[in-house]
């Protein structure tokens, strides 16, 4: 089942997206058979836009086990996210090749 993890950053813990970064691309490495996609919600279209919270979609088998990923994902986990939640969600349009080629599409 597919599941949508969005986590919102409090501004007052910004510093910790970089402190925890190589741990969160390391967890999620753990579990790239079940990562369908992930990425960073960003300020702005500027050419170098602040982050604003994260995005997972994962395929898990149940709520609780998704519940579970996200609370030891590290930025959850570390207190970047000043709130989050976890959505069942289903597949419908899937065009990937549809983003664009650059560092925020590729």
């Amino acid at each position: 089942m597919l599941y949508i993890f969005y986590g919102i950053d409090d501004p007052a813990r910004a510093h910790l997206r970089a402190e925890l970064r190589d741990k969160h691309l390391a967890y999620l490495d753990k579990f790239k058979d079940r990562l369908v996609l992930s990425g960073a919600m960003l300020a702005d279209d500027g050419p170098n836009p602040g982050r604003l919270g994260s995005v997972l979609i994962v395929n898990m088998p149940s709520m609780s086990a998704v519940e579970e990923f996200a609370a030891n994902e590290p930025f959850s986990k570390g207190g970047l996210f000043k709130s989050s939640s976890v959505t069942r969600m289903r597949r419908g349009q899937w065009n990937p090749a549809a983003a664009p080629k650059t560092p925020e599409g590729n």
